[in-house]
């Protein structure tokens, strides 16, 4: 019996990745879709329910991915360059984590196999968020959940 290879995102670095290898990182959670506020002092990051009104609340993905950046110019499309220090994406993130040399969690689709593990894991933002046209005060949207 063979020994099975190392899966790509830890033989193969960000830089590195094919832009396939790349998007399948993203586990669908949407978690970086929630709208933020920083602390600049303290860098602290402080999620809300608030999503961005592109956001499909049902799938969990952009309904304008690849214009996503033009039609909102603070929507940040990830590159490895912005990984050197990803304090401000969810700590669960594939992203962080491979840049962190952490392993991916076991819900993760790469792991799982199954797209439905990450809501199934409770990680997606699926059922729990408010649109950005449709909400108040951000600071009445503070959560604790991510």
């Amino acid at each position: 019996m063979r020994p099975t290879e190392p899966p790509f995102w830890i033989t193969t670095s960000l830089e590195s990745m094919s832009r396939e290898m790349w998007e399948s990182l993203c586990d669908g959670c949407a978690k970086c879709c929630l709208q933020k506020v920083e602390d600049e002092e303290t860098r602290q990051i402080f999620y809300t329910n608030i999503v961005c009104d592109l956001l499909d609340l049902d799938l969990c993905r952009c309904t304008h991915y690849r214009e996503r950046s033009r039609l909102v110019p603070n929507c940040v499309t990830l590159k490895p360059k912005d990984l050197t220090d990803p304090y401000w994406l969810p700590q669960t993130c594939a992203y962080r984590l491979v840049a962190e040399g952490k392993p991916l969690p076991d819900w993760h689709p790469l792991i799982s196999g199954d797209l439905k593990s990450v809501e199934n894991a409770g990680h997606s933002i699926r059922g729990k968020v408010v649109r950005e046209s449709e909400a108040d005060d951000w600071e009445h949207h503070l959560i604790d959940w991510i």
